[in-house]
């Protein structure tokens, strides 16, 4: 059994803590580590670190570990011989903080956006690549139950040619003047990081080229739907960052992607997120994990009469495509292969080129709204 060190940055926040602390690292040490190619474990050893000394004493005591310190500038922790520095902190503290922990050898791992500019997110990749570190970002969404169920229909030809793909995300987040807002006020700064463009386009990035095609173009439209919203502290505040956006996207192969992102929409679909493929042969609709299928020899033959009552159910004609295996925490799962990479080599696709690629998105995302035109996206070379 070998440990290997991870200084673990910005994990008192909600994500970092439940996703990347105790559904990932600390079940992976329940677990007796990730196992390698040739049989050995490895076990994950944090070291928290933060801003806040007060929340990471807590943190550190309620789930046994050890080692923590509130070290904002990372003056000590990187002199140490943790091998792998995780960010998870806000957007605009994560560029400095990487570039820091490239310089210092250390292996980088982080939450997305890499950045909040592309220019930015560029220089974060080219110094990984060049300093010869290794690099990946978060791209969890590629481990939900029900987008490996996608993959799957896609690696065995069930849809045929792919015609058109459409998600819907979002649910309505309180604005925090009745009901406490169940989202942190930050993301409603744009001068904070805030926006569902810059939470959500990154993720839309990678999920679209690795199901699908990459993105070759987008036409956006952005909105601030609630203009004032109250923070944790019950303080009222001005909403400056997008809290929808509705975008089409044109991929390789000639496949357009409809999206709509939105914390102002209430829920009437079976998830928080639906992705639903249309193919020659086949159709799917897949939520965070289930997805049902509607094959070409089933689908019925619906005409168009408003003068009658509906005489079928729709959603009678598809199909649950069954588990067929034991689904993991996605956060968890890619943490396993980044260790893996780490210490046996192993193949790690998911690097800053593709988190660059996922700031490029969203950049061309507000520029096509500011400026009411489709944008046109070239291919990024790091």
């Amino acid at each position: 059994m070998q440990e290997i060190g991870i200084i673990m940055n910005g994990v008192t926040g909600r994500m970092g803590t439940n996703q990347h602390l105790i559904r990932s690292i600390l079940a992976i040490r329940e677990n007796g580590g990730v196992e390698l190619p040739n049989g050995e474990q490895v076990l994950p050893d944090p070291m928290l670190v933060g801003r806040d000394e007060r929340k990471l004493r807590r943190l550190s005591e309620e789930h046994g570990v050890e080692r923590w310190i509130a070290d904002p500038d990372l003056e000590t922790c990187l002199d140490g011989d943790d091998e792998i520095y995780f960010d998870s902190q806000i957007t605009p503290r994560r560029p400095g903080a990487l570039l820091k922990a490239i310089q210092a050898g250390k292996d980088v791992y982080c939450e997305k956006p890499l950045a909040g500019n592309l220019d930015t997110a560029i220089e974060v990749a080219q110094a990984a690549e060049q300093s010869g570190v290794k690099h990946g970002i978060v791209q969890d969404k590629l481990w939900l139950p029900g987008l490996m169920k996608l993959q799957r229909l896609i690696d065995q030809d069930f849809f045929g040619d792919i015609l058109s793909v459409r998600v819907e995300f979002g649910y309505w987040v309180f604005t925090g003047h009745i009901q406490p807002a169940q989202r942190p006020s930050w993301n409603y700064r744009a001068e904070d990081g805030g926006g569902i463009i810059d939470d959500m386009f990154s993720h839309w990035s990678y999920v679209l080229e690795n199901l699908f095609g990459r993105v070759e173009t987008v036409q956006c439209l952005e909105k601030t739907h609630v203009p004032e919203r109250v923070d944790e502290n019950g303080d009222t505040y001005e909403a400056t960052a997008d809290d929808a956006a509705y975008a089409i996207m044109e991929l390789e192969d000639d496949i357009v992607a409809q999206l709509n992102s939105s914390w102002t929409v209430r829920v009437n679909r079976d998830d928080l997120l639906e992705i639903q493929v249309d193919g020659t042969e086949g159709s799917a609709v897949a939520g965070l994990r289930d997805c049902k299928v509607q094959h070409h020899s089933n689908t019925p033959k619906p005409e168009w009469n408003p003068d009658t009552p509906k005489e079928n159910d729709f959603t009678e004609d598809w199909e649950q495509v069954p588990n067929n295996q034991e689904f993991e925490n996605a956060f968890k799962l890619q943490w396993e292969k980044f260790i893996s990479h780490i210490v046996a080599d192993e193949p790690f696709p998911w690097d800053f080129a593709a988190g660059a690629r996922g700031v490029q998105l969203t950049e061309a995302s507000y520029q096509s709204s500011d400026e009411g035109r489709r944008v046109a996206i070239d291919d990024l070379e790091i």
